[in-house]
């Protein structure tokens, strides 16, 4: 036994466990058919997250924040109440990836859900925080959003990015040209807006009739 082992010192031979593959990750087409949530279906994880856990008003305007400003997790978390103003009913998104940033207007529902949750917070710039006042990490929100999709008895696991490609295609399904969704959702370059308009079905709409 110990002139194996001295042997497989010299030759440098891994355990066992070590040799055995590693199980890959499976490709995302292989776990759902498509990479966006569809109006209704971000609805009913709103609705959802705003029914289980100890923070159901912070997670549901967390989602609709997402979806409404086609918002990256990390960009989600690092909101801070001085990028919104609620005189102007206006948000300032800073955009990761060398994106560009932009201010879009905030909807009714949003500002009352923002507003609320101003009032319910102890003083603290950032506006999505735990119970100890830090602001969300990544880990809890994908947690947060996947266990709100399971909970939702979708076909399917949810992330949140496909909140960002919801954004994305609701834009598109509702006509907006590609140039707008491009600065909305602040993409430099226009190839990664493209998916979304050529994957809308409102260019073949009145085909038939």
């Amino acid at each position: 036994m110990a002139k194996i082992l001295l042997f497989e010192v010299k030759n440098k031979c891994p355990p066992d466990n070590i040799l055995r593959k590693v199980p890959r990750r499976p490709k995302n087409s292989d776990v759902r058919s498509r990479e966006h949530l569809t109006l209704d279906e971000v609805k009913t994880l709103m609705k959802t997250a705003g029914s289980i856990g100890r923070h159901q008003h912070r997670d549901r305007t967390l989602i609709l924040t997402m979806f409404r400003h086609g918002l990256r997790v990390s960009e989600a978390i690092d909101l801070k109440w001085d990028q919104v103003n609620f005189k102007a009913g206006s948000i300032h998104i800073n955009r990761l990836k060398n994106g560009k940033p932009a201010t879009h207007f905030l909807e009714g529902d949003e500002m009352r859900a923002l507003r609320r949750l101003r009032r319910e917070q102890t003083r603290n710039p950032f506006i999505f925080v735990t119970e100890r006042g830090g602001p969300l990490t990544r880990s809890t929100v994908n947690k947060m959003i996947e266990r709100a999709g399971y909970k939702s008895d979708f076909a399917f696991p949810v992330h949140p990015h496909m909140l960002r490609h919801a954004c994305g295609y609701y834009l598109a399904n509702k006509g907006v040209d590609t140039r707008t969704i491009q600065d909305y959702l602040g993409h430099v370059s226009i190839t990664h807006t493209v998916r979304y308009t050529e994957l809308s079905p409102h260019k073949f709409k009145g085909l038939w009739s």
